[in-house]
């Protein structure tokens, strides 16, 4: 056996329960979402009575056996692939989560063009020159903008980031600078200035600001505050990310997820499920979007520290592959 060949071949219990770990994560998050549709939107129990003193019915059985099963297929995929190496799963996580980044940027900045441009025709009384007095109407509800305009367009987005490979922060970042300097221009030049123009801003920034968080964790570009880390060889390197992974990173995504959207009340799931709009009259109806914001940070945030994690294990393992980022970016 190759040297190489040893390193792979070495502590396969831990890289084969990093794996598992992983996959459990990623496997729980359509699940988690799935069991929210089914006990908010369908009236199903939760999986809360079983482990309470609730009356337990059919559909908490079911709902108890979705994560069963999600933690079996977890189980299963990790030992079909036994084979494959740590940092080959990481890249494959890492590029499915480029994709969903890729389409949220596209979505905002679909969303953002088309929502703006509403307002900005309803305020100044375009649309009924080309629409139905009742569309314009329905337009202006957020209940009809958010199924019938923002949906489908995050549907095209989903479409669009199929083909393209850029994940869009740079130029949403451009585009951001251009509607603040739309609200100068507007306002000390020709006195003009509308609530959407506001929101459009908000909007962009912070999808600029929470999309991007991921990528930036790929690229090692979020500000680290240490007096030892720097010193570390790269194997100890390996351990304290792993570990802070674990237990900082990981946790907090689930955190965020769990306080936002545990139930119907929750600070995140309730304006999205409402579809909640600002009260600024005719300004851009995307405020429930912008709760989702949190929701989309800590899923591509989780899914990126499941990848992160087990870059982490192989470098710990001193397994080949390993890049530097910082040398790129002091380089």
């Amino acid at each position: 056996m190759t040297m190489a060949g040893d390193v792979y071949a070495s502590h396969r219990g831990l890289q084969y329960a990093v794996r598992v770990y992983g996959w459990c994560m990623l496997v729980a998050l359509p699940i988690y979402f799935f069991n929210n549709f089914l006990s908010f939107t369908l009236g199903w129990p939760g999986i809360t009575p079983i482990f309470s003193a609730g009356e337990v019915t059919a559909e908490s059985w079911i709902q108890l056996a979705i994560f069963g099963a999600g933690i079996v297929f977890a189980f299963g995929l990790v030992s079909r692939t036994a084979s494959r190496h740590l940092r080959d799963e990481a890249a494959m996580i890492t590029r499915f989560n480029t994709y969903l980044v890729r389409a949220a940027f596209w979505a905002v900045f679909l969303v953002g063009i088309v929502d703006m441009s509403i307002s900005f025709l309803r305020i100044e009384s375009i649309l009924p020159y080309f629409i139905s007095d009742q569309l314009n109407a329905d337009l202006g509800r957020a209940h009809f903008r958010g199924p019938y305009v923002h949906i489908p367009l995050i549907i095209l987005s989903l479409l669009i980031a199929l083909r393209s490979r850029t994940l869009g922060f740079q130029w949403l970042a451009l585009l951001v600078v251009f509607a603040e300097l739309l609200i100068v221009i507007t306002r000390f030049i020709f006195s003009y200035e509308q609530a959407f123009m506001g929101d459009l801003v908000r909007f962009w920034y912070a999808a600029l600001f929470l999309f991007a968080s991921a990528y930036t964790l790929v690229e090692e570009g979020h500000v680290r505050v240490d007096v030892f880390y720097a010193g570390f060889t790269n194997k100890t390197k390996g351990f304290v990310n792993a570990v802070g992974t674990f237990f900082m990173g990981i946790v907090l995504c689930w955190t965020i997820l769990f306080v936002g959207m545990g139930n119907k009340a929750a600070i995140l799931y309730s304006p999205m499920s409402n579809f909640e709009v600002s009260q600024s009259g005719f300004g851009m109806h995307v405020k429930y979007l912008m709760a989702g914001f949190l929701a989309v940070f800590a899923v591509t945030m989780l899914i990126q520290f499941v990848s992160y994690m087990m870059e982490a294990v192989a470098d710990y393992l001193e397994q080949p592959g390993h890049q530097d980022h910082e040398s790129s970016l002091t380089g």
